[in-house]
């Protein structure tokens, strides 16, 4: 076609540039069809109920060169924080900003993997650098980007209600840009005020707390966080959906004391974990649940659903919220095995590094007021459980044992329960067993 022209037939090298709407970013495409190599970052699902989540924090700036199973971002969803790692080596862009609500499976960032990691660790990843050819350099196309220190539309709303200006803020989203973290950050850092010298010296008063920083207005506005958004929801649906009701008991742990001051030594030599309370009230439990099946049952629509398998959760307190890790198939655990599982969920929980596979299911939970000296609650139900054990603080108390005014280490015990399934008889006969299972560990051993 050309030669009818007069010109010569040769290659021509050029780049032909692509916009992608939907994910934000350019592809280079070649005559020669090569395709500049990118992979999608994704919001992975995180359980079968999940389909949006938070982007609570990046891990890793943008445009830092990024290997194998670096963490990339932190995911809040409303039952769980978990890490998401890259699966290949590159150089990451950010697409989404901090703070920013996703769906499942949404691109979030790329990464570049025709990029090479940089020779030392601190410098900056480069681009591999362009081969020699005869043929013109192709030019080289920026998009504009955020300009540093612009809010983003929730951040602008924050700005306002907070009294803070743009300029106070440092933005630490894509390019500078401000991102509601970045505001609710410095809106609530302590601050320290000078007080009147005293004696020529000039103490400052200590820092208030996040709830009472002053920030120009009487009031300071925090977005609640999914997981907090989440447990708002099921608290009001436990208390629309479930006839609850409350029956409570008290125990005498001097058997588990003295057990405790006994064995716990040579427990823990063993073991290499320590012999607690939650273990012997797990066990209990469990006793009781064969003892009373109903109690261990859930109901679905019209139906009863019998559970012939004892997967407890144990409730633990986070500076995100409450979490209930689930104890799979605790009627096969042990005491030691129990303690160790139970330290490792709530240690993984508090991190937030637990998985939401970790909190799912369950047919039966257990809470512990007492650690923060809760005398006597009622706990509510975490459907679709039909009951809740609450355990409390341990007091001496004055009691009347064979006829006689002792004093004895004693906790209230509250069993919630869903009266809709289970008639007020099995629910005082449930409690009474875990009472006498707690008085009487023994009785579990030999299961009597």
């Amino acid at each position: 076609m050309l030669g009818q022209y007069g010109l010569e037939a040769r290659a021509i090298d050029f780049t032909v540039l692509i916009l992608d709407n939907s994910l934000g970013f350019l592809n280079l495409v070649t005559d020669r069809g090569a395709v500049m190599a990118v992979e999608q970052v994704k919001v992975p699902r995180a359980g079968e109920s999940i389909t949006e989540a938070t982007i609570n924090r990046w891990l890793k700036p943008d445009g830092a060169f990024v290997n194998v199973d670096d963490p990339l971002f932190e995911l809040g969803t409303d039952k769980a924080t978990q890490e998401v790692a890259a699966q290949v080596a590159g150089v990451l862009k950010i697409l989404v900003a901090e703070g920013a609500t996703v769906t499942v499976d949404a691109v979030v960032a790329q990464i570049d993997t025709d990029a090479k990691a940089p020779t030392g660790a601190s410098k900056p990843a480069t681009p591999p650098a362009a081969k020699p050819s005869a043929a013109p350099e192709p030019v080289a196309i920026t998009l504009p980007g955020p300009a540093p220190g612009i809010p983003s539309p929730a951040a602008s709303r924050l700005l306002a209600e907070s009294g803070l200006k743009a300029g106070d803020v440092p933005g630490t989203g894509p390019g500078g840009r401000i991102t509601k973290g970045d505001v609710i950050a410095v809106a609530e850092k302590p601050v320290s005020k000078p007080v009147p010298a005293v004696n020529g010296e000039s103490k400052p008063i200590p820092p208030a707390s996040p709830a009472l920083v002053p920030t120009g207005t009487r009031t300071t506005r925090q977005p609640m966080s999914q997981i907090r958004r989440r447990i708002a929801e099921r608290l009001l649906e436990s208390q629309n959906t479930t006839a609850t009701l409350t029956t409570f008991n008290e125990a005498d742990m001097s058997a588990i004391t003295d057990l405790r001051a006994k064995y716990n030594e040579r427990f823990e030599k063993k073991h290499g974990v320590k012999l607690g309370f939650m273990s012997v009230f797990v066990k209990a439990a469990v006793e009781a649940l064969k003892a009373f099946p109903l109690v261990n049952a859930r109901i679905d629509g019209a139906d009863v659903v019998h559970q012939h398998f004892y997967d407890v959760g144990v409730a633990v307190s986070t500076e995100k919220g409450l979490m209930v890790p689930i104890l799979r198939g605790a009627d096969h655990l042990g005491f030691a095995e129990i303690e160790k599982k139970i330290g490792e969920l709530a240690k993984r929980a508090r991190e937030g590094k637990i998985s939401v596979t970790d909190l799912e299911g369950g047919t039966f939970t257990i809470t512990n007021g007492g650690i923060f000296g809760s005398m006597l609650s009622t706990p509510i139900l975490n459907p679709p459980q039909a009951a809740i054990l609450g355990m409390h603080n341990i007091q001496k108390r004055a009691v009347v044992v064979n006829d006689q005014i002792v004093i004895r280490p004693m906790m209230y015990l509250a069993l919630s329960y869903d009266h809709r399934l289970i008639d007020g008889r099995e629910a005082v006969q449930f409690l009474v067993r875990i009472k006498e299972c707690v008085e009487n560990p023994e009785r579990m051993l030999l299961e009597i």
